[in-house]
């Protein structure tokens, strides 16, 4: 398992004094007010500031000052560590954990590798690429368990339920 699990993307500048507007790659936008620092390509960086805009996040970070130091950041990740990230309910996964999991199904029939997850407006989608691609829907009746310790994934064999 990745020791960062990624929260946000710099997607642009937000006026002049060096604010960042991020796109929030979390469930709960509201977890950006609680951070105090994240990584940065790796570099630990403090927060200064938060504010929530609609479904964005305006982050204040210590030494970007101006619009040209934080245009330098553009496009980069904000990443926090593990033990800061916050804590699952049970039957709930980081997203990073599930992609590159194997899917098999019940009888051991390989599809692939999770390559995406696609969120919907009712469940989130595995995106399987294997010998062919397949969709399948992270629900109950179709996914039966998930592994992230042993990169697995079991469904119920695809006839049944498509």
């Amino acid at each position: 398992m990745k020791d960062f699990i990624t929260v946000g993307q710099i997607i642009n500048t937000h006026g002049l004094k060096g604010e960042l507007k991020v796109y929030p790659l979390t469930d709960d936008i509201n977890r950006f007010k609680e951070l105090k620092s994240v990584y940065v390509e790796g570099i630990l960086k403090n927060i200064t500031g938060c504010k929530l805009q609609s479904k964005k996040v305006i982050l204040k970070i210590e030494g970007i000052d101006s619009i040209e130091k934080a245009l330098e950041y553009k496009g980069k990740y904000l990443e926090v560590s593990r033990e800061d990230a916050v804590k699952l309910e049970e039957g709930r996964y980081f997203i990073v954990d599930i992609v590159g999991c194997r899917v098999i199904d019940e009888e051991g029939v390989f599809y692939g590798k999770i390559s995406e997850v696609i969120h919907t407006h009712h469940n989130d989608v595995y995106w399987i690429k294997g010998d062919n691609e397949l969709l399948i829907p992270a629900i109950e009746d179709v996914v039966l368990k998930v592994d992230v310790e042993k990169q697995e994934i079991i469904i119920k064999p695809v006839e049944t339920w498509m």
